[in-house]
């Protein structure tokens, strides 16, 4: 039985730590499950509807709870729901969801991460081929029996047996950035509150600031006149009653490998401070950049290795980092290069760049707010910009082809423009520019009238269906819509949901040539499960010359915060400020678009 919220909290403090994702994706499961079984679709919108609120609050329920505040309060949330959400929230787990699961196969929900594969057609395959699991639809694709089940055909049985290698060959057990970030502030700030502990860094992939993370690399320090397995064996003792801990997986004098309970590996490694440089170094990565610098240590007779710089037997550097770098005359090169990707021989010849840095942003071109489908009013989006230190941002709502999102139609993008008018007029302290995240439909036109997009400061256009076209098809969708003189921004432009929808098909070269050639600019979106562009695909776009805009695409005044995940993004890729446009202050920045605008087609 659900647990009222004033008689939940006590108890769902006690019983579980789960966060407000973990919460959402148990929604959504149940979701899927629903539909899967044919349920109640005003049902299984409003789960939907609970989990995306849900992933947009920056609050954990756990701390609504305790300050006594009321969940259903929450907009789109109504008491039902949160009574639902704090029951999932006590039990870390949601009986509906366990009851239904018994009457379905088990493993059923994993056809679903076969991106052309939604509940519906999960739900055919079930019941015309009895397909519970990978292997089934493998088998079934192979003895092409898939093809033969109405609304699917030859062509999409290809697509699914080619998304299921993918699938099989994307490596398991990673985790999002931005999911690892809060479980490793926590424990980062638990350990530094032991007796005897000096510096506590995390290393490896994170520290580099790619996108998806297998574990966690922590360093840690102990404090002067603190020495000896003594000391080390206190530490470990103090860092191993972590509640989160599930399982001690090793455990020795100076190293711990633990894993937590929603199946998190992390390695602890405590070193002298003598040695913290050289230790966060080699272990920060990444493997082909350490084997590249040991190399080059080499020819000079020197080894590298996690205790600090040797020269025969002698240890000449390992404090820090700089020590490293200097020993082998190179500049500081900074951890998100460090991919063996031509930056230790920019590093030897002074040709670094000067990455671009959060706090060179001026606004942010990508939001949504109630109008189509955020959570916050535009004033509230506004406010909550100009205290980040905005200068500017753009409105981006959604155009009317996308329905699912509430996308407007020009009667109501008039309206909507109107009160942007009405906003600026009042002195926000902050330029609100008029803006649309306009579709770009199936055969490249654009989803919104030349009659409102010329009364548009910002034109965004993205890709928001039919990501299964033909790589010729696509390519000449996305050439049509950067020739409209009206694009500006070309919006995650691969379309990719990390570990969810690969990218679409298109031919890189000819769509780089025309946004290069039409002026147009591409966007990073920072929102943690697309960051698209990827780091790659930035970094071959910008060796053409081509600008971009790191963008939020926020849905909550608290996702404006995920502009850092963004400028990850752009670090990898070698990009400097004067590579993005929204560093521009803003009568630059509206220059430099009309400038665009009236490039050659």
């Amino acid at each position: 039985m659900d647990l009222k919220p004033a008689a939940a909290a006590k108890d769902h403090i006690a019983a579980s730590k789960l966060r407000n994702s973990d919460i959402a994706a148990l929604l959504n499961d149940t979701a899927d499950l629903l539909e899967i079984k044919g349920g109640n679709p005003f049902r299984i919108r409003a789960y939907r509807n609970a989990a995306r609120i849900l992933e947009g609050i920056p609050r954990p329920v756990e701390e609504i709870v305790l300050r006594g505040e009321k969940l259903e309060d929450i907009r789109g949330i109504g008491k039902d729901l949160a009574n639902k959400i704090l029951t999932i929230a006590r039990l870390g787990s949601f009986p509906l969801k366990t009851e239904i699961e018994k009457e379905l196969p088990t493993g059923i929900l994993a056809l679903l991460k076969v991106p052309s594969l939604g509940p519906k057609k999960v739900a055919k395959l079930y019941k015309q081929l009895k397909i519970h699991s990978i292997d089934d639809l493998r088998n079934a694709t192979d003895k092409h029996l898939i093809q033969s089940i109405p609304g699917f055909g030859a062509k999409s049985e290809e697509r699914i047996r080619r998304e299921i290698e993918i699938l099989q060959k994307t490596t398991a057990n990673r985790m999002r950035l931005s999911d690892a970030e809060p479980i490793a502030a926590e424990f980062v700030n638990y350990i530094n509150f032991i007796k005897g502990v000096g510096q506590v860094t995390v290393a490896g992939s994170f520290r580099r600031r790619k996108e998806t993370v297998g574990d966690l690399d922590i360093i840690v320090t102990f404090t002067k006149g603190c020495a000896g397995s003594k000391t080390t064996t206190a530490i470990f003792r103090d860092i191993l009653k972590f509640e989160a801990i599930s399982q001690i997986v090793s455990e020795g004098p100076t190293r711990a490998t633990i894993k937590l309970y929603n199946g998190l590996q992390i390695d602890i490694r405590i070193v002298p401070t003598g040695s913290y440089g050289a230790a966060l170094y080699y272990f920060t990565g990444s493997k082909a950049h350490n084997i590249a610098i040991r190399s080059i240590a080499q020819k000079r007779g020197l080894k590298i290795n996690e205790y600090g710089v040797f020269k025969k037997n002698k240890r000449i550097a390992g404090r820090t980092e700089d020590e490293i770098f200097n020993c082998l005359n190179l500049s500081y090169i900074e951890p998100e290069l460090r991919e063996n990707q031509g930056e230790i021989e920019a590093a030897a010849q002074g040709l670094l760049p000067k990455l671009i840095e959060l706090t060179d942003i001026r606004g942010d071109l990508h939001f949504h707010t109630v109008a189509s489908d955020g959570l916050n009013t535009l004033e509230e989006m506004a406010i909550a910009a100009r205290k980040l230190g905005y200068e500017y941002v753009a409105n981006s709502e959604h155009t009317k082809s996308l329905t699912i999102a509430h996308g407007l139609d020009e009667r109501r993008f008039r309206r909507h423009l109107e009160l942007i008018d009405e906003l600026n007029d009042t002195r926000l302290g902050i330029k609100i520019l008029k803006s649309a995240e306009v579709d770009i439909l199936k055969n490249g036109d654009l989803d919104l009238a030349t009659s409102i997009l010329k009364e548009l400061d910002v034109v965004l256009c993205a890709v928001h269906s039919s990501f299964q076209l033909t790589r010729e098809k696509q390519t000449e969708r996305l050439l049509r819509a950067i020739d409209n003189p009206y694009t500006n921004i070309l919006a995650h432009p691969l379309t990719r949901l990390i570990d969810e929808r690969p990218a679409i098909d298109f031919d890189t070269d000819r769509v780089l040539d025309a946004v290069k050639k039409r002026g147009c600019i591409l966007e990073i979106n920072a929102q943690p499960s697309r960051l698209d562009l990827t780091d790659i695909y930035a970094r071959l776009a910008a060796e053409r010359g081509i600008k971009f805009a790191i963008s939020t695409d926020s849905h909550h005044t608290s996702q404006l915060q995920f502009m850092r995940y963004g400028i990850d993004v752009a670090r990898r890729a070698w990009l400097q400020k004067a590579d993005v446009i929204n560093t521009l202050p803003l009568q630059q920045f509206l220059k430099s678009l009309a400038t665009s605008r009236n490039a050659p087609i």
